[in-house]
C-alpha cells in the first residue's frame, strides 16, 4: 500500500497545475515562500487581470501574473511549471517578461554620474593629500 494518503498528499492541485505562490518562490521573483505566499494573499497580485486573494490560487502555463516587487511592477506570463527552486537560468525559463520591451521610459535619469569638482576647490582627495603630506616631510 502507499504511504502517501489524499490527505497527506504533498500537492491537492490538479496535474498541470501549481500554487502561485509556490511558483512565485520557484521562480526566483522572492526569497522565501513565505514572502511570496504575503504578496499573493495580500490582493495585490493579479492573475489574468483578475485580483488573486490567496496563496493557494493554481496557476497553469500561458497565465499572465500581474504583482509589485521593490519597487516596480511585474508583468509576466509562465511558460512552464519547475520541479524545483533551481539555479538562476533554471528559474528565468519558467517565465517571460512582458515589460522588457519598455525597460526605460524617455524621461527616465540613467545611473548618476560622479561628482565633479574643480581642483583646489573643496575637501582635498587622497592623492592630494598625500602630496601635501609630501611637501611638509620634505621642507622638514
Amino acid at each position: 500500500m502507499s504511504d502517501v494518503s489524499p490527505v497527506n498528499s504533498p500537492e491537492k492541485i490538479q496535474p498541470g497545475k501549481i500554487r502561485v505562490d509556490k511558483w512565485l518562490w520557484q521562480a526566483r521573483f522572492f526569497k522565501s515562500r513565505a514572502l511570496a505566499s504575503a504578496v499573493a494573499g495580500s490582493g495585490g497580485l493579479r492573475l489574468n487581470g483578475t485580483h488573486v486573494a490567496k496563496a493557494s490560487q493554481p496557476v497553469r502555463p500561458g497565465d499572465v501574473l500581474t504583482f509589485p516587487q521593490a519597487n516596480r511592477i511585474r508583468v509576466i506570463r509562465i511558460e512552464a511549471l519547475g520541479q524545483r527552486r533551481g539555479p538562476a537560468p533554471e528559474a528565468q525559463a519558467l517565465y517571460t517578461d512582458l515589460d522588457e520591451t519598455e525597460a526605460k521610459p524617455a524621461g527616465a535619469p540613467g545611473p548618476a554620474a560622479p561628482a565633479s569638482r574643480a581642483p583646489g576647490s573643496g575637501r582635498p582627495t587622497k592623492k592630494e593629500r598625500r602630496r601635501t603630506d609630501a611637501l611638509r616631510d620634505a621642507q622638514d
